[in-house]
């Protein structure tokens, strides 16, 4: 997620949020990745296989390392790429990720990390309404 500058990512972060206007214009401006990964982290499997099947590994096993697998936590590991295991653990609110953003000071992926934070929460809460629950 290093090579995007902070207006892409910004933009990511509307489209995690919900925002179809932002998720069409990542779609249609060169970065479809990001539209998969805002839809991927939202829970859509569909948006997961389009990253693993054109390209994107990474940020399909990010997106399961965000909802805290662990094989994909494990593969980032392995994989020593520091920033998008942090990230992974700051969007789950992990204090000491989110402190190792401030040292580095990459605000984006704080702000970034707030928004996937609230996102899963509110999945999270969402999943415990019995009334919503799929038979």
């Amino acid at each position: 997620m290093e090579e995007y500058d902070i207006k892409i990512l910004l933009a990511f972060g509307k489209a995690v949020d919900g925002r179809k206007d932002f998720f069409k214009w990542l779609l249609n401006n060169g970065f479809p990745e990001l539209a998969a990964l805002s839809n991927a982290i939202r829970g859509d499997e569909e948006a997961i296989q389009w990253l693993l099947n054109n390209g994107f590994p990474k940020l399909a096993i990010l997106s399961n390392a965000i909802d805290n697998e662990p094989n994909a936590v494990q593969w980032l590991i392995n994989s020593k790429n520091e920033l998008l295991f942090q990230f992974s653990l700051a969007c789950r609110g992990n204090e000491d990720a989110i402190k190792w953003f401030q040292r580095k000071q990459l605000a984006v992926y704080i702000y970034l990390a707030e928004r996937i934070n609230t996102l899963l929460k509110l999945q999270a809460k969402e999943n415990t309404f019995w009334y919503k629950i799929k038979f």
